[in-house]
């Protein structure tokens, strides 16, 4: 099997805002893997929150490129947990590995991702899509550019009531709010009544990651659900958000891919907490990746590839939240 790594910055149509930081391009890594005339591909984007580079992802799996091109015919489970304990320090580099070796290993056995995990994509959910933080009129404008059936709202601000009070006067869209670890306990109890008139249908991560006393009065007293996001990011956390969120939102690149992904959401589920996956602003490699879990789900935001000015790839497409599957086996993705 042979390693290639590939680094791109992607171009945003528009500036990205939330609660602590802004971007206009975002820094990405393309894993491939190439055996016995096939080819798989991963996605992984950086991400400062987390002290991720691209020249960080690459040197790790440099570090162990001998290892990985050693392997032959393992199934993606035996290989996630061979290649864990070499890249467990960064997440972000073994998401876009495990990406790839799912991808290849589904086209080595002829079937689309999905198919060979046995999943019925005939009540997969609609994604949403984001607004950033903005002016109210750069908002609105996004939203007109763009009629969506759910909007991710991003908040954080002074005026986030007024924000979303704004917003609703142009769309009878399904709203949900992610506050980006913005909000205080009682801000967040407040906010969610005003909210919930507004027609919200969930808060996303409203307090800081590690405020669990915080999560717990949320999750007894808001009168919205409230979903983990920075509070969930590997297997552990799963029995950790129970009792504590009403749902988790897991990304692949926090759990170090589709392998470890899938366990924490049949995890989660078992324990009655409402499913979700998340993107980080990737490409369609990335979330092509995300959609074979769609039949695991309840909530989904995946439109990473729609909020850049340029594609690198093909895979699924998504009309009006709607996703249809590339007729490519594996994840469906080609590189442009």
């Amino acid at each position: 099997m042979k390693l290639i790594l590939k680094d791109y910055i992607l171009e945003l149509k528009h500036t990205f805002t939330i609660s602590r930081e802004s971007i206009d391009v975002q820094p990405s890594l393309i894993v491939v893997l190439e055996d016995d005339g096939f080819s798989g591909y991963g996605e992984a984007t950086s991400n400062p929150y987390y002290n991720i580079t691209v020249p960080i992802m690459m040197a790790e799996l440099s570090k162990v490129k001998s290892i990985i091109e050693a392997t032959v015919n393992e199934t993606p489970e035996v290989f996630w947990a061979k290649m864990y304990p070499l890249l467990k320090h960064n997440m972000f580099a073994l998401c876009a590995l495990d990406l790839a070796y799912n991808d290849l290993y589904a086209r080595k056995q002829h079937k689309k991702l999905y198919e060979l995990w046995g999943y019925d994509i005939s009540h997969n959910p609609i994604t949403d899509y984001t607004i950033g933080i903005d002016t109210v009129e750069k908002m609105v404008e996004k939203m007109k550019e763009l009629p969506w059936p759910i909007y991710k709202i991003k908040l954080g601000t002074n005026e986030d009531i007024k924000i979303v009070t704004e917003l609703r006067k142009h769309t009878d869209a399904i709203f949900r709010i992610d506050a980006n670890c913005g909000w205080g306990v009682d801000e967040a109890l407040k906010n969610a009544i005003a909210l919930k008139e507004l027609g919200v249908e969930f808060l996303e991560q409203p307090l800081k990651a590690d405020n669990w006393n915080g999560h717990k009065k949320l999750f007894q007293d808001s009168v919205l659900p409230i979903v983990a996001d920075e509070s969930c990011q590997v297997s552990e956390d799963i029995a950790k958000c129970h009792n504590h969120f009403h749902g988790v939102n897991v990304k692949l690149v926090k759990c170090g891919g589709l392998t470890s992904a899938r366990k924490m959401l049949i995890e989660a589920r078992q324990l009655g907490m409402k499913t979700m996956v998340g993107c980080m602003t990737e490409s369609s490699v990335g979330i092509s990746a995300v959609a074979q879990l769609l039949p695991l789900l309840d909530y989904v935001d995946m439109d990473g590839a729609m909020l850049l000015a340029k594609d690198i790839a093909t895979g699924i497409t998504i009309e009006n939240g709607v996703t249809t599957y590339s007729d490519l086996n594996g994840t469906g993705v080609s590189l442009l």
